[in-house]
């Protein structure tokens, strides 16, 4: 299979039988083989029977239904686990991804030999104040923390090797950082390319003023884990040495001082640096202590993306 098409949703009803008639069209002209994989994250509206409807009139049409809704992220993890074709395209349900763009980011991992592709929206119909800027702001700050040279992280339109999702996990709200998870994994040959955006035809985003404040916390987690993950000591363990060192060091002048210069003065505890001392140790200790237990985990990690499946739509059993 050429292409396996992943689109995330929530609440996208009026939308889905246009975009899969637009998808459908550039699929024909380029004679692709295809699926496309429509994950209901959980929604209110009639999109779980529309995706039923499309699934019962094309084969190539495939669905997973949440129970609730967990996320973009985890909804892009089922795709991933599912997803047969050799290159997957990622995109979102809005009509504000160009399908028309799917063959040259299919030629861009099957013939240049990119592992990833990742859309930019250069030419954005969102609003200024509430998305244009703070977009850009985080894109900023994503490059410089995670030296992933892209304008646009959050773009939904993204294009990958089927090998680049298989060994990547997608869980919380790190579907921003695919790339850098991409990355980390050791899939370096990563690309952009400009696409078109469309204005938003039907409804409204289920994205917030919050999804930036979160990008920011997840952007502070995710350069944690790409320095750090596999070793916590270098980063615990080091604190713990300084700051021991420094409350040792205290300790030691304090010791000094009482004995040999000032031994008929007030009392060590009466010394401010009798508690710089204690409290640098103990803090020492705690970080060390942290980064040991940190290695514990690391080698006992688990896979932390867990969603639950209501009902599923022309799937076999081993991808369920």
């Amino acid at each position: 299979m050429n292409l396996s098409i992943i689109i995330p949703l929530l609440n996208e009803e009026e939308s889905l039988q246009e975009l899969h008639a637009w998808i459908g069209k550039v699929m024909l002209s380029e004679g692709y083989s295809y699926e496309i994989l429509f994950i209901d994250d959980g929604s209110s509206d009639n999109s779980w029977q529309l995706i039923q409807k499309l699934s019962e009139e094309h084969p190539q049409v495939r669905g997973l239904r949440f129970l609730r809704n967990y996320g973009k992220s985890q909804a892009l993890h089922a795709g991933f686990k599912a997803a047969q074709g050799d290159v997957v395209i990622t995109m979102d349900a809005d009509l504000q991804d160009n399908p028309e763009e799917i063959p040259e980011l299919y030629n861009l991992i099957t013939r240049d030999g990119y592992d990833l592709v990742s859309g930019w929206k250069k030419k954005r119909y969102d609003s200024v104040l509430s998305k244009n800027m703070p977009s850009k702001l985080f894109n900023w700050a994503a490059r410089r923390t995670s030296g992933v040279k892209l304008h646009d992280f959050n773009c939904g339109l993204k294009a990958f090797n089927k090998t680049v999702i298989k060994n990547i996990e997608v869980s919380g709200e790190m579907h921003r950082y695919i790339p850098v998870l991409a990355k980390n994994a050791g899939f370096s040959n990563i690309g952009e390319k400009v696409v078109a955006h469309q204005a938003r035809k039907y409804g409204k985003t289920k994205f917030g003023m919050e999804r930036f404040i979160n990008g920011l916390l997840d952007l502070i987690t995710i350069w944690f884990i790409s320095k750090f993950a596999r070793r916590p000591m270098h980063l615990f363990g080091a604190l713990g040495v300084i700051m021991f060192i420094i409350g040792f060091g205290f300790a030691i002048y304090l010791g000094i001082d009482k004995l040999f210069i000032n031994k008929f003065g007030r009392l060590i505890t009466d010394r401010p640096q009798f508690y710089i001392a204690l409290t640098a140790m103990l803090l020492g200790t705690q970080l060390f202590l942290a980064g040991f237990l940190g290695e514990i985990l690391v080698r006992n990690r688990r896979n932390d993306s867990r969603y639950t499946i209501s009902e599923v739509v022309n799937f076999k059993d081993e991808y369920i």
